[in-house]
Order: structure tokens, then sequence, then C-alpha cells
């Protein structure tokens, strides 16, 4: 097979050189693989740098990062597209071992695997949660969905099914995956797949990503309604864990209120402590601070997926409302 790496990019000036240096200094074999870079919009250099290591760039306006990959996709060469995003350096064998799955003709789509050497709490916080992740996905023969980064589909495929949805600002993995599950196809992990990205953000960063993600979560399921739940990578307390949150934060609303409500959020919160236990248990490889502060980290989580999850059911709970008063009116206007 022949495959071609994909790197949509907008404004990645001061990461898209070791990225692409990266791509190119696979151990798979040069003739078996290309590097793409789909230039989104960038107002930077991000081009330029790219096109001086001698890949091929496809510049496209501003679409964001779905259209980026369906571009790229779609001028590829290989028989299995890779995706890498420009802030990410894959090891040495990174797609070596992204496309040994393939091998298997039953085998669709392919999951690889972050790694973090960023010291900073948070940093360690967020790999630890992700190998809390990698951990569950490596029990199991297949897994439920792939994400956007670091991952591999077979293209023929991807482009049968319509790629990712651009409409989606978040979640888009999740919906293709959906849809391509109706291939009868397998998905599956590739632990070995690493690539290296610092997750330098702050906690507000971070809470604004799991709400995004948690809102455009539920146009999913509003799309493919047999798909519920975070998926086999999500632990089975996050269940659990979000109405804690909820139920606790809104027991201390209340409660400056009607103070007699105060009480249940000590309750609530002690509940949801004693759920974040087998995490900070494990999360203690990444240091005594990192196993202390991950109930912090685990609250903010539930509370923004929570939250996202909310809004986003209430918005599309209003919309379905709308439409069957409209039709109701429309039906009575009729007789």
């Amino acid at each position: 097979m022949y495959y071609s790496v994909v790197i949509p990019a907008r404004n990645a000036r001061k990461t898209i050189g070791e990225c692409v240096l990266a791509a190119l200094s696979q151990s798979a074999p040069k003739e078996r693989y290309e590097v793409i870079v789909v230039d989104d919009g960038s107002v930077d250099a991000t081009g330029a740098i790219a096109r001086s290591h001698g890949v091929r760039v496809i510049p496209q306006p501003p679409l964001g990062m779905a259209a980026a990959r369906n571009t790229g996709a779609r001028a590829a060469r290989g028989d299995v597209v890779v995706f890498l995003d420009p802030d990410c350096v894959p090891a040495l064998d990174w797609l070596a071992q992204m496309v040994a799955p393939f091998e298997d003709p039953t085998v669709v789509a392919v999951k690889g695997a972050f790694q973090s050497h960023d010291t900073s709490l948070l940093s360690r916080l967020i790999q630890a949660e992700y190998d809390d992740r990698y951990r569950r996905l490596e029990s199991g023969a297949t897994i439920d969905f792939v994400d956007g980064c670091p991952s591999a589909y077979r293209r023929a495929a991807f482009l049968n099914v319509g790629g990712f949805d651009p409409s989606l600002a978040a979640a888009e993995d999740v919906d293709l995956s959906c849809r391509l599950a109706r291939t009868g196809q397998r998905f599956v992990f590739a632990p070995k797949a690493r690539v290296h990205r610092d997750h330098g953000v702050s906690f507000q960063r971070y809470a604004a990503w799991k709400l995004r993600y948690g809102l455009w979560r539920s146009l999913v399921y509003a799309r493919h309604p047999g798909k519920t739940g975070f998926g086999d990578s999500a632990p089975s307390d996050l269940q659990t864990q979000i109405p804690l949150a909820g139920l606790t934060v809104a027991s201390v609303v209340l409660g400056s209120r009607w103070q007699r409500l105060l009480p249940l959020a000590g309750v609530f919160l002690a509940a949801f402590a004693s759920t974040t236990v087998p995490f900070a248990w494990k999360a203690r490889k990444a240091g005594t601070d990192a196993a202390i502060a991950s109930p912090i980290l685990l609250f903010v989580r539930a509370l923004a997926l929570g939250t996202g999850l909310a809004i986003g059911g209430t918005s599309l709970a209003g919309q379905d409302l709308i439409q069957r008063i409209s039709r109701l009116g429309r039906t009575l206007r009729r007789q």
C-alpha cells in the first residue's frame, strides 16, 4: 500500500517545520508515502516553511481543520490517509505503527496516541487523562471511535462516507466514526503509534474545550440516536461524575438563597471525590502533586462536559418543540 500523511495547518509557523521534518524522517520507506500540508488560510509563513522542506502544499480559504483534512484526503494518492496536526512531532516509527493494522482487510480506521514531555502540572494531568484512556483501549480488540489526530483511514471508505463534516465545530471525529461504523469494518487502537504534543493550556481553556465538545457532541447524538455516552475510551465513572458535579454547583447556588441546602453540596462533593480515587491512584505516576490535584481536573471536566451537553440538549429540544408547533400550525391551517 501507499500512504498519504495529511497535515492541516493554520498560522502554525512556530511548529510546522519540526512537524514536517519528523513526518519526512519516518522509518517507513520513503517511496511508500507522501506528506501533504493543507494551508487553511494562514496569514503567516506556514505555507512557505512547509514548501521549503519539499512537501506538497495545498492552499485553501480558512474553512477549518475538518475541511482541510477533507481537502488533503481528496488530493492524496495513498490507499490510506493518515492525519497529523501541525503541533505534533511523530516518533520515528509512528507511521509504520499507524499503518500496520491495515494489513487486516477488516480494519477501516486506526487511532494513534499522544505523549508529552511537558512538566507543568496541568500538562501532566492531561497526559495522565490520556494514559488512563489508552489503558482502557488496549484491553479490547476494537474501539468504537477514532479521534481526528493522530488517525488513519482507508481513503476510499473515508471519501465514500463524505469525510469529516466541516459544519461541526467539534466532535466531527465522533460523527465520522458513527458513519463509518455502518460499513461493518473495525476501528483499532495502535498504542505504539505515538506523537509528541505539549498540552500547554490553562484550566480556563481546558474547561472551554470540554464545554464546547459536550455541546457539539449533543448534536452528534441527535444525528445518531443509537450512539450515547462517551464511548469505550471514557471512564465508567464519568457518567456518575457529570451529574454529581452539576448537583454540587446547583446546591451551592441555591444554598446562597436557602441555606438549608448548603449541606447537600458537601454530600454531593464528597460523593464526587470518592469517584476520583481510582484515577488519582494511577495519576501518582505523574507526580504526587498530580495525584492530589487530579480531583480538581476531573471536577472541571465533568462540569464543563455536563454543561455543554445540557446546553446542546436544551437547544435541540427547543428546536424540536418549535418544529412540532410549526407542523401543528400548518395542519390546523389546512383544516
